[in-house]
This record gives C-alpha cells, sequence and structure tokens, in this order.
C-alpha cells in the first residue's frame, strides 16, 4: 500500500501544507454512528434539554 499523502504537491505554500495535513487528520477520526436509535437518542436530549429554557420559546 503506498500512501502518498505526505508527499506535499509542488510549490505549496507552509498554510497549503497545514491545512491539507489537518484535514487528513479530521478525516482520520473515528465518526460517530449514522442512523438508528443513537440518532434518536441525540434528538431526544437536544429536544429534552430546551424544555428548560423558557426563554428559548417564542
Amino acid at each position: 500500500m503506498t500512501d502518498n499523502s505526505d508527499t506535499p504537491p509542488p510549490e505549496e505554500t507552509p498554510i497549503q501544507r497545514a491545512l491539507r495535513l489537518k484535514k487528513a487528520a479530521i478525516d482520520a477520526r473515528p465518526k460517530p454512528p449514522r442512523g438508528g436509535r443513537f440518532q434518536r437518542e441525540q434528538a431526544a436530549a437536544a429536544r429534552s434539554s430546551s424544555k428548560s429554557k423558557p426563554w428559548m420559546t417564542r
């Protein structure tokens, strides 16, 4: 497996290099599960927490 992500493209500025490495690090992080029970629980938690903030309603 050859990974060329560490080889910079020609004429890459230090800022562009830092941004490329930052995006690669973000993409490499584990992603949270999508859909199913986890998503329903997160949505329910977000709704229930707003009930204790009456100033947030219209």
